[in-house]
């Protein structure tokens, strides 16, 4: 697995590099050579945000953490990680390296993890909007997102609040 490491607003020290690295690559049990681990630093105002996602063979695992400093947060977010795995592993297991669930040691207490399941459909229509109308009806509605068609190109769009309270903006793309 491939490990890249990102900051904005700090700098991330050769030990911090080097804790991060030796952490992270512990999930190599899952992943084969062609997965890629991205690792985000960020610091905002007095918290350290750590934002790690692993994308692999078209799929992508994410989990993010904010607290005082960066080595506790990498501590916290990778069993968030591993707990992903875990939960969706009868989804994704023949993505995963052979072997990947058998005799390892994982990050957390291996509780019963709960079963997501589809519990409600709907069906809407999509309006036309440009993206600053689609997050007036966000605020309008509140709701956490808002799907829309983009009255310029006629494609679909998503607003989303974001933890921070700013807006995001979700341009879906085919591959």
């Amino acid at each position: 697995m491939r490990i890249e490491i990102s900051e904005k607003n700090c700098k991330a020290s050769e030990k911090l590099v080097g804790v991060v690295e030796k952490k992270v690559a512990r999930l190599d049990k899952y992943f084969d050579d062609d997965a890629v681990c991205s690792v985000y630093l960020k610091t905002e105002g007095k918290y350290c945000k750590t934002e790690v996602t692993i994308y692999y063979k078209g799929n992508m695992v994410r989990a993010e953490v904010s607290g005082e400093n960066f080595y506790d947060n990498i501590d916290a977010v990778l069993p968030k990680i591993e707990r992903q795995i875990y939960k969706h592993k009868s989804k994704i297991e023949s993505k995963l390296k052979k072997g990947a669930f058998t005799g390892k040691k994982i990050f957390f207490e291996e509780e019963d993890l709960p079963e997501s399941k589809l519990v409600k459909t709907k069906t809407f229509n999509l309006t036309p909007l440009t993206t600053e109308e689609a997050v007036e009806q966000l605020d309008l509605l509140g709701h956490s997102f808002y799907v829309f068609q983009d009255a310029e190109t006629g494609e679909v769009r998503v607003v989303y609040l974001r933890e921070s309270g700013d807006v995001g903006l979700l341009i879906p793309k085919k591959v």
